[in-house]
């Protein structure tokens, strides 16, 4: 498996096929890129798709301390150079959106396009922000994380995404989830998703794939916010869990897709 180093640390990933821009697969905290496996094929099959483990996760290696957001910024950036991609279009699950957006930040027009796959992207309400701070208490996190993962599984049945969360996610105890809700609750404070993206200069074409929470007045928002910029879409999938990448792979591969291949988006503002 290749092998890329981010502050010495030894950072694992995957490496499907060749080409540019290729798919650099960023999975949210707490996870594996194994919830992009069902996805990399169908994007693979005419692309490069490069999916990995972030430092403390998968088979990567500890970190051996605190970290955040921005040393996970260093493990893709070190992933990117050691492949030698030349552009890039981040596919990231959930708040690894917020690594995606710091590599537009930092790589500039290297990063072509964003998919971000069911992400809180509006104000978070006050029940997340009492989630996050759960998950830092000792006696609350356990419970806290099954309430979560009750609510990611919804009424799906589908035995890998079930598995997914249950053994996978559930394989990582209080410091991980614990970390992640630090790191998550700090970059709440500085606004939500659809602001930092309002404020990325020159705006980058932006693709919102989601299917939780269901409510109405979130999808609205978005709409609202794509109406007055251009450059963001949104689409709000017929999935039930919090993952549709592996519970309806194809049909989220060819949303990606059919986004990756358009026209030039117009960027700026509705007159």
């Amino acid at each position: 498996m290749p092998t890329a180093f981010s502050q010495s640390v030894r950072i694992q990933f995957n490496d499907l096929s060749r080409g540019s821009p290729a798919f650099l697969c960023l999975p949210g905290w707490c996870e594996n890129k194994s919830t992009f496996g069902r996805i990399t094929h169908a994007l693979g099959r005419s692309n490069r798709v490069i999916a990995l483990d972030w430092r403390g996760h998968g088979k990567s290696a500890a970190a051996g301390g605190e970290f955040g957001h921005a040393e996970l910024l260093d493990d893709a950036l070190a992933v990117i150079r050691t492949t030698g991609v030349g552009t890039v279009i981040p596919v990231a699950v959930s708040h690894a959106g917020w690594v995606a957006l710091e590599l537009r930040r930092r790589l500039g027009e290297r990063v072509v396009r964003l998919v971000l796959l069911d992400w809180l992207v509006a104000t978070p309400p006050r029940a997340f922000r009492e989630l996050l701070t759960a998950l830092q208490d000792r006696k609350l996190w356990l419970a806290t994380r099954e309430a979560l993962f009750r609510l990611w599984i919804a009424d799906c049945r589908v035995p890998h995404v079930v598995r997914h969360i249950r053994e996978e996610m559930g394989s990582y105890g209080f410091e991980m989830w614990a970390r992640a809700a630090r790191a998550v609750e700090a970059t709440y404070a500085d606004g939500t998703p659809l602001e930092a993206l309002a404020r990325l200069d020159p705006p980058c074409p932006a693709l919102h794939l989601y299917s939780q929470p269901r409510d109405p007045g979130l999808l609205a928002e978005q709409q609202e916010f794509a109406r007055r910029n251009k450059w963001f879409s949104v689409r709000r999938l017929d999935t039930r869990s919090h993952f549709p990448a592996l519970e309806e792979p194809e049909a989220v591969a060819q949303a990606i897709l059919a986004f990756a291949s358009a026209g030039p988006k117009r960027v700026g503002p509705l007159a």
